[in-house]
């Protein structure tokens, strides 16, 4: 009975959440770019690497290689080792938990390669869809021996390199597409990116302008760094890019009440007080606060904007009033909204993220000169 009434709860919040979007927002598509169709995470702290892997299959759609489902699995293995090696370095003191940031997908496809999903699918153990609670926990559980015994032994390392192997599987040294056999680092060759052109931007008042910088946040574990811009020629290199052809990986905050995917929404209400359920079932647009550099930077000194998801930003979109919305690809499959999309309002994308990916050739030219590109 008790599945029953949530089966039932659920149901009406999806008619609800329906009716009140279909009634109130309306949206109209400016400019919308090619994706793959859309994954799913599941139980697993990896949107860093499906987001920005949708972004590079959405660079291979935009140079003419076509539609090519990519393995995140691949990238999600190598990037643990490197992980597990940074926290060693640290004294333990690195970021073991399975979070990071675009960049570091990029840097490990550049240095190991990539392979189609079917050639790598990452599970190796009895499920239907991903799940690294209990791999996590033993990558934890190896990684605290190394470090308390403040070495790396061979058999620590072919250990560590047999849990990923019952868990994702045994990396595949060479695999044919097309009828061709591929190694890794070839494949990569054949796709003919150059992931030199890729670069990370961001937009905060405690760093100076126009140079690279370290955003402090916990994904952050190698320290990479990004470029500073003001937060109007910050958003003016989302909406050159969209425009000409590009696509762009978004890294921010899904923590608010107002981020509603269930309604393909997200906004930063002006009636902060607003709940998700009171948002879910609104039956009118909701006024939204203006964000201005100022606000932003408050958000995020105040923890108000925290660094939890990464998204693949496809397309611009706007209401019946003409207020500017972005497309967002998210990975948490189909079934909690229908078409896996979702829009974010103008200012939700100024005041709620982090940083975005973007190829570095979408970046208005004026921009690119102030940044050294």
């Amino acid at each position: 009975m008790k599945l029953k009434n949530i089966l039932v709860g659920a149901m009406l919040m999806a008619t609800c959440s329906l009716f009140a979007q279909e009634t109130v927002y309306k949206f109209t598509k400016v400019v919308e770019n090619p994706a793959t169709p859309v994954k799913n995470q599941a139980s697993t702290g990896t949107c860093w690497c499906y987001g920005t892997t949708s972004f590079i299959e959405s660079e291979l759609i935009r140079t003419g290689k076509g539609e090519i489902d990519l393995s995140e699995m691949f990238t999600v293995r190598h990037n643990y080792n490197k992980r597990i090696y940074d926290n060693y370095i640290r004294r333990g003191r690195g970021n073991i938990t399975p979070g990071s940031l675009a960049h570091m997908a990029i840097n490990m496809m550049n240095q190991h390669g990539l392979v189609p999903e079917y050639a790598y699918d990452g599970i190796n153990y009895d499920s239907e869809t991903h799940n690294h609670n209990e791999l996590s926990m033993y990558v934890k559980a190896l990684a605290s021996v190394t470090t308390e015994r403040k070495v790396i032994t061979p058999e620590s390392k072919e250990l560590q390199e047999a849990l990923f192997d019952i868990y994702l599987g045994k990396l595949p040294e060479t695999f044919e597409y097309n009828g061709k056999e591929y190694t890794p680092l070839s494949f990569k060759e054949y796709l003919g990116l150059d992931f030199s052109d890729y670069v990370e931007i961001t937009s905060f008042t405690h760093h100076p302008f126009y140079e690279k910088v370290q955003v402090e946040v916990p994904d952050n574990w190698d320290h990479g760094t990004m470029y500073n811009l003001p937060l109007d020629e910050f958003m003016a290199v989302i909406d050159h890019s969209l425009t000409n052809g590009y696509t762009l990986v978004w890294d921010g905050d899904c923590s608010e009440a107002a981020y509603v995917f269930e309604r393909e929404l997200c906004i930063v209400p002006q009636d902060t007080k607003l709940t998700r359920k009171q948002i879910l079932e609104s039956t009118e647009i909701i006024p939204e606060i203006e964000v201005t550099q100022e606000i932003r930077q408050n958000f995020f000194e105040t923890f108000l904007t925290v660094d939890d998801h990464l998204e693949h930003i496809t397309g611009i979109y706007k209401d019946q009033n003409g207020v500017k919305y972005y497309n967002t690809k998210n990975s948490w499959g189909t079934e909690r909204n229908g078409s896996g999309y979702h829009y974010m309002s103008e200012n939700f994308v100024k005041g709620k993220t982090i940083s975005i990916l973007v190829n570095k050739n979408g970046i208005p030219k004026d921009i690119r000169k102030k940044l050294g590109l």
